[in-house]
């Protein structure tokens, strides 16, 4: 059965993924509340595929989150990343953050170029001087659309159990735009990994204390770090 769920995921949500995915440009030359309402269509249809082929459900933790607990202003999410899940189930939870998106994901033909027209942060992983002035410039300009930044601060997707240290680029962020940071735990590897077939389950989004601006890197990075990994539990 679960393979078979399995290829009935790929089947409908990969088949209905690629004519999306490919009318975003059209979406994007319209205006950007088009693109947004693009995005949430294809999104939805991950959840609808998701819950009802694959039986993964969800569960937020944590009361307010984010920004609906600071009056509409801005804050810097800090997220766990351990599977595709997330990446599109949170766009929507968290009301179009801009995303900070590592350089390679936005060379894709089409979906790149849309990528960039919604609003994305590009990190370069190279992490030179003028790749952090342009993340920081994008940063702000979010900030001034009165949206939020979603940030992964490992850096790259993880695997139940492992907990690397934080990116220099969340550090960068944190430091120069001094906005509260929220931090988000996830469980998703638990039935999506990254390797093997997903699982039916329940995936856990629990959003932490929000962590105010102005503290020392060291102490601003442990906080993080250790309400990421909250929910982080080995697989056997």
């Amino acid at each position: 059965m679960i393979a078979l769920r399995n290829l009935l995921f790929k089947l409908f949500f990969y088949g209905g993924s690629v004519p999306i995915v490919m009318t975003t440009p059209i979406s994007a030359l319209i205006s950007w509340r088009a693109l947004v309402a693009h995005t949430h269509f294809w999104t939805r249809w991950h959840g609808w595929t998701t819950r009802h082929i694959l039986d993964i459900h969800q569960r937020i933790e944590g009361g307010r989150f984010g920004d609906m607990a600071f009056g509409g202003a801005p804050v810097l999410y800090a997220a766990k990343h351990q599977s595709m899940y997330e990446t599109l189930e949170l766009g929507r939870m968290l009301r179009n953050p801009a995303i900070v998106m590592k350089q390679e994901l936005t060379d894709i033909p089409v979906w790149g170029w849309a990528a960039k027209r919604y609003g994305v942060i590009v990190v370069d992983r190279e992490a030179s001087a003028g790749a952090l002035r342009r993340m920081l410039r994008d940063a702000r300009a979010a900030l001034s659309a009165k949206r939020s930044i979603l940030i992964f601060p490992e850096g790259t997707r993880v695997e139940p159990g492992e907990q690397p240290e934080l990116r220099a680029g969340f550090a960068g962020l944190y430091q120069m735009l001094k906005i509260p940071v929220v931090p988000v735990a996830i469980d998703s590897g638990m039935v999506w990994p990254k390797h093997g077939p997903k699982v039916p389950g329940t995936v856990t989004f629990r959003f932490g204390d929000p962590i105010p601006p102005g503290l020392p890197r060291e102490e601003a990075e442990r906080r993080v770090h250790a309400a990421i990994n909250a929910l982080d539990v080995p697989r056997d």
